[in-house]
């Protein structure tokens, strides 16, 4: 299992095109995707996935394309930095929520 944890300089605009961008087809071996919004509005991203290979084949295959588009084409040069998390257990369910 490969989790982390992802301050994204981003708000929930540029966060909205980058999911329209991804599209409605499930991420192949992500298991929770949650998304938190900070008090300055920029966001922070915790990810479970099944391996760190699922994690870097979302990424490449479809991630970073999306990234991309929500750019206009030229994301910034810099992934943000990732912590990576010691996972003991996940619990969730398998439909996407959205709070808003």
């Amino acid at each position: 299992m490969f989790a982390y944890t992802q301050d994204v300089p981003i708000g929930l605009d540029t966060y909205g095109r980058i999911v329209d961008a991804i599209g409605p087809e499930p991420l192949a071996g992500q298991i929770v995707h949650l998304v938190v919004e900070k008090e300055d509005g920029t966001l922070q991203y915790i990810d479970v996935w099944e391996s760190r290979e699922a994690f870097d084949a979302a990424m490449n295959e479809r991630i970073h394309a999306a990234v991309d588009a929500a750019f206009g084409g030229a994301r910034p040069a810099q992934e943000p930095t990732s912590t990576p998390l010691a996972v003991v257990e996940v619990w969730c369910n398998a439909a996407r929520v959205s709070a808003a």
